[in-house]
C-alpha cells in the first residue's frame, strides 16, 4: 500500500468516526443488563436452590381440607372468625390478611417457583448442566413422582369456614406455577433433560390446562372483571406457550384485546377495579404487571399485542405511562393509601422490563434497576410471580 493511499484511509476512517459520534448508541442489550444487574444475587439463590431438597404439597395437610393428600389447598386470605360467632362462617375484611388461614401449599410453591426460576436462571448465565439437574429432581416430585406429586387442579384454593370448600378466585394462586413452567421452556432442550420425564411433566400442564378451561372454577375466574380475569389469560397463556397449545394462546390473544383491556383499562391508562381496592396502589402494580406479562408472552412475529390499540386510543402503553410516575416517586400517589403492606412497594416491577423490551424508553430501565429484586416480605413475593426476568427475555 502506497503512502498516499494509507493517508486517504486514515482520513476516511476519521471522518466516519466524527459523523459517528453524533449518532444515537444502539439500545441496551436487555439480557446483558439483566445479567449484570442481578448475575451475583441470582448465582447465590441458585447456590441456595442447590442445597434444597424438595417440599411439595404433601408434605403438610389442614385438617380443614376437604380435598386428599394430593390437593393443593389454601384459605381466602380476608376472611376472618367472627367475633360474635366464633365458630360460625367467617366474616370478610377486605385487604386485611388474616394471619392464622392456612398457606403452607401456597408457600410450597413459591418455594418451588423460587428454586426453578433462579435454577434455570443461573443455567442461562453459566451454561451448566448441574444446575438443569437439580431442577429435574424438584420438577418430578412435584408431577412425576407417585408419592409426592400434586393433582392438576385447584378444587380447593382459597377455601372460607363454613362458606365454600373451595372458590374459583384460588386459581390465582396457580400464577406461582409461571416461572416453573417458563424455567422448563428455557432447559427443555439441555443435554441431561430425560425426554420421558419432560413429556410427563408437560402432560401434567396439559392436564391442568384442560381442568381450568373446562370446571366452572375455572369458568368463574376466567368471567372475573379484575385482576383475577388477568391473572387467568396470564397462566393459560404461559402453560400454553410450554405445550404449544396453539387453539389456547389464540384464545388468550383474543381475549386480551376483546376482554381484558376494553375492560379494565381507563382513557387515562389507570385501571378503575383496580383504584376502588383497599389496596389500590399495590393492585394497580399488580395488575399492569400481569396485564405486561400477557402483552409479552403471546406477542410473536404474526401479531405484536403492544401495537393493538382500541377505537378510542387506548393502549396498554397508556397504563405504563400512567402508574411510572408513582412508582418513580412514590411520594406523588393521589389516591388512597394501602391499608397493608404500603411501605413495602414499589419493587423491581416487570412491567418496566417487558415496557422497557418493546419501547426502549430508557428511564423505565433505569428505574427498574435501581429498585429491589429479591424483596422478603411473603405478601410482596407472592403477588410478583416474575421473579427471574432472564428467563423471560430470549
Amino acid at each position: 500500500m502506497t503512502q498516499v493511499n494509507k493517508l486517504l484511509q486514515i482520513t476516511l476512517w476519521l471522518l466516519w468516526a466524527v459523523a459517528a459520534v453524533g449518532q444515537p448508541q444502539k439500545p441496551n442489550n436487555l439480557r446483558s443488563v439483566i445479567t449484570e444487574t442481578l448475575q451475583k444475587s441470582t448465582l447465590k439463590q441458585a447456590d441456595w436452590a442447590m442445597s434444597q431438597s424438595p417440599v411439595t404439597i404433601t408434605a403438610e395437610q389442614c385438617e380443614r381440607s376437604a380435598g386428599g393428600l394430593h390437593d393443593f389447598y389454601s384459605e381466602g386470605d380476608y376472611w376472618w372468625k367472627n367475633p360474635d360467632d366464633p365458630n360460625g362462617p367467617y366474616i370478610q375484611r377486605d385487604g386485611q390478611s388474616n394471619p392464622d388461614n392456612f398457606t403452607a401449599h401456597r408457600k410450597a410453591m413459591v418455594r418451588f417457583s423460587q428454586i426453578i426460576g433462579s435454577l434455570a436462571s443461573a443455567y442461562l448465565m453459566t451454561h451448566n448442566e448441574m444446575y438443569v439437574k437439580q431442577a429435574f429432581v424438584h420438577l418430578k416430585a412435584w408431577f412425576v413422582d407417585e408419592k409426592t406429586y400434586m393433582n392438576p387442579s385447584l378444587l380447593y384454593a382459597q377455601a372460607i369456614k363454613g362458606r365454600a370448600t373451595g372458590r374459583g378466585i384460588g386459581i390465582i394462586d396457580m400464577i406461582q406455577m409461571m416461572e416453573v413452567a417458563q424455567g422448563i421452556r428455557v432447559m427443555e432442550n439441555a443435554k441431561s433433560v430425560n425426554s420421558t420425564d419432560l413429556q410427563r411433566i408437560k402432560n401434567w400442564f396439559s392436564n391442568y390446562l384442560s381442568w381450568i378451561t373446562t370446571h366452572q372454577y375455572g369458568i368463574d375466574e376466567r368471567e372475573a372483571k379484575n385482576n383475577h380475569g388477568t391473572c387467568w389469560v396470564m397462566q393459560v397463556a404461559v402453560f400454553a406457550k410450554l405445550v404449544e397449545n396453539q387453539a389456547l394462546i389464540d384464545f388468550c390473544k383474543t381475549r386480551f384485546k376483546t376482554i381484558l383491556l376494553p375492560s379494565q383499562l381507563e382513557k387515562g391508562g389507570s385501571f378503575p377495579l383496580e383504584l376502588k381496592r383497599t389496596k389500590p396502589y399495590g393492585y394497580s402494580l399488580f395488575n399492569l404487571d400481569a396485564m405486561t406479562t400477557v402483552c409479552h408472552v403471546l406477542s410473536d412475529d404474526k401479531e405484536d399485542l403492544w401495537d393493538y390499540t382500541l377505537t378510542d386510543g387506548r393502549t396498554l402503553r397508556k397504563a405504563i405511562e400512567f402508574m411510572y410516575p408513582f412508582v418513580e416517586n412514590k411520594s406523588t400517589w393521589t389516591y388512597p393509601k394501602d391499608v397493608m403492606y404500603w411501605d413495602e412497594w414499589p419493587v423491581a416491577q416487570p412491567f418496566l422490563l417487558f415496557g422497557y423490551q418493546k419501547y426502549r424508553t430508557e428511564p423505565w430501565l433505569k428505574t427498574w434497576t435501581k429498585l429491589e429484586h429479591f424483596p422478603t416480605t411473603e405478601e410482596v413475593i407472592r403477588n410478583l410471580p416474575v421473579r427471574n426476568p432472564l428467563i423471560w427475555v430470549q
